[in-house]
């Protein structure tokens, strides 16, 4: 299998120095896709992601993740952090590094499930593919609040969820969507996975994957259990058949 070639970049944005890395295919997919891969919050950071980057590199695909700010190589504080701020540094990488002319396939994990969403929203037609692990999505008063400042409180609101503008994104969206969730998630709220799930369910070509023996954090589980994680990225590349579904 071709191992793919590395380059760790820095830029600046929104005030911070955003820690990045990319994984170069040996043998570009002919699809001419770039995959977006985006951490979850808390202690979550690009690292944990490189397996998942090389598995997409290996199948010709380029591959990019960064630190959101406040996170591993990159500069700022978490508390300062916001939804609306993830989103917007994400945005960045893919303007200033993934070439033009290529689709986009959007993997998030945990919070990035609404940082995904928010990105399929601005990039429409252009991503190909989404790709969920144990996603959550959050209530639409909640997205310009730096977690320092109101958002907590926001969150723990019973059902504000329910809101979430990502649920509207995914409910249109029509490109391929793979869901991964663990066998046990012991942090996000078994109805909001199900009103993910039933979202992508009405008119995207989607896919569900339920790995055993995971918890919440698929990305650090992805990175021990090769295999699952191939799983994964066979679900996400998997190709049309002629009729328009899936393969």
């Amino acid at each position: 299998m071709d191992r793919p070639g590395w380059r760790r970049f820095v830029f600046e944005y929104d005030g911070e120095r955003l820690s990045c890395v990319e994984a170069v295919p040996a043998a570009p997919d002919a699809a001419r896709s770039t995959a977006v891969v985006l951490h979850g919050a808390g202690t979550g950071d690009k690292e944990r992601l490189t397996g998942l980057m090389a598995d997409l590199a290996a199948r010709g695909r380029r591959a990019l993740a960064l630190d959101f700010s406040g996170h591993g190589g990159s500069s700022g504080l978490l508390r300062d952090l916001s939804l609306q701020r993830r989103f917007e540094q994400a945005r960045a990488l893919v303007d200033l590094h993934a070439p033009a002319g290529d689709g986009l396939l959007l993997v998030g994990f945990s919070m990035s499930g609404q940082t995904v969403a928010d990105l399929a929203a601005h990039y429409g037609p252009r991503v190909d593919a989404v790709g969920l692990c144990a996603p959550a999505v959050y209530a639409r008063r909640a997205w310009p609040l730096r977690f320092h400042d109101g958002f907590t409180e926001v969150i723990r609101t019973p059902g504000s969820w329910r809101d979430s503008a990502a649920l509207e994104v995914y409910r249109g969206l029509t490109a391929r969507a793979v869901l991964a969730v663990p066998g046990h998630d012991e942090v996000i709220p078994p109805e909001v996975t199900e009103a993910v799930a039933g979202a992508l369910s009405v008119r995207s070509r989607f896919t569900r994957i339920v790995h055993e023996g995971a918890d919440h954090r698929l990305g650090a589980w992805f990175r021990e259990n090769p295999r699952e994680r191939r799983r994964f990225v066979d679900a996400l590349l998997a190709p049309r058949d002629p009729e328009g579904g899936t393969g």
